[in-house]
């Protein structure tokens, strides 16, 4: 019994300390956010937001045709197949796009995040920037974070409108629903609270993952194996934050966007 207290309050502990780091971090980053470096800011999004645009299309296809396969067997079952574009429509833009898309996302954008700061990190020029006294967060750090945070929320956007249409496709092609019964029913009982709870979420999920990889990148040490656990270790923790969000801001969001 006292090993297992011991590894829990181990674990508390760590938690504890990961959760003011990344809090200090994104203080410090919206601190410098009205300073930061135009250009890098341009150049992080073309790093972390224009190139994650082919795998998010990736995701949108496979979601999209997922839920409707999924809905469908209850649909066919109960026999409401003329509730599918809602059942469908409503799973994707609240829960399973923007959920599936942030931890792709933290798979693939904090992750290459957490690694670069850490090769910055291990070779020195973050220390080099201080030398010459420049602020890395306004030079460095606050782009990167506003670039993924801001490219999640655009690619959300381009995610769920891909996805509605590969369900309106898929439940054409493998149930044999029409299109426009599909979107009658999507249209009859969605609205835009819900296309604004689905965006809302992603942008929640991209500055999760912007700021604990940066945290992650800023504590790496010991050279290539530091590098290697640092980009493990933000998708992880990336991950964590990602559903623990979700659970706190469904219903936020749920009873703030229905009044």
């Amino acid at each position: 019994m006292s090993a297992v207290l011991a590894a829990l309050g181990r674990g508390t502990l760590a938690a504890a300390r990961a959760a003011g780091q990344s809090a200090l971090v994104l203080g410090r980053t919206l601190r410098a956010a009205p300073r930061m470096n135009r250009r890098e800011l341009l150049r992080a999004f073309g790093h972390f937001g224009w190139e994650s645009l082919g795998i998010c299309l990736w995701v949108a296809v496979v979601i999209g045709v997922m839920v409707v396969v999924q809905s469908g067997l209850y649909a066919n079952r109960f026999g409401a197949r003329m509730a599918l574009g809602w059942a469908s429509g409503f799973a994707v833009t609240w829960e399973f796009g923007p959920l599936l898309l942030g931890v792709v996302l933290a798979a693939r954008v904090g992750a290459r995040n957490a690694a670069e700061l850490a090769v910055l990190k291990a070779g020195g020029q973050l220390e080099g920037l201080s030398g010459i006294s420049l602020d890395p967060y306004p030079v460095l750090l606050a782009p990167r974070w506003v670039a993924i945070t801001a490219s999640t929320g655009m690619l959300a956007s381009v995610t769920l409108l891909v996805a509605v249409c590969m369900e309106v496709v898929s439940a054409w092609a493998s149930l044999g629903v029409p299109p426009r019964v599909f979107t009658g029913s999507m249209a009859d009982a969605l609205g835009w609270q819900d296309v604004l709870g689905g965006t809302t979420k992603a942008l929640f999920f991209g500055a999760a993952v912007a700021t604990v990889s940066t945290a992650v990148g800023l504590r790496a040490s010991g050279g290539a194996r530091g590098v290697g656990l640092a980009a493990a270790s933000a998708v992880v923790r990336s991950s964590f934050a990602i559903f623990g969000l979700d659970l706190l801001l469904t219903p936020v969001l749920a009873a703030g966007l229905s009044r």
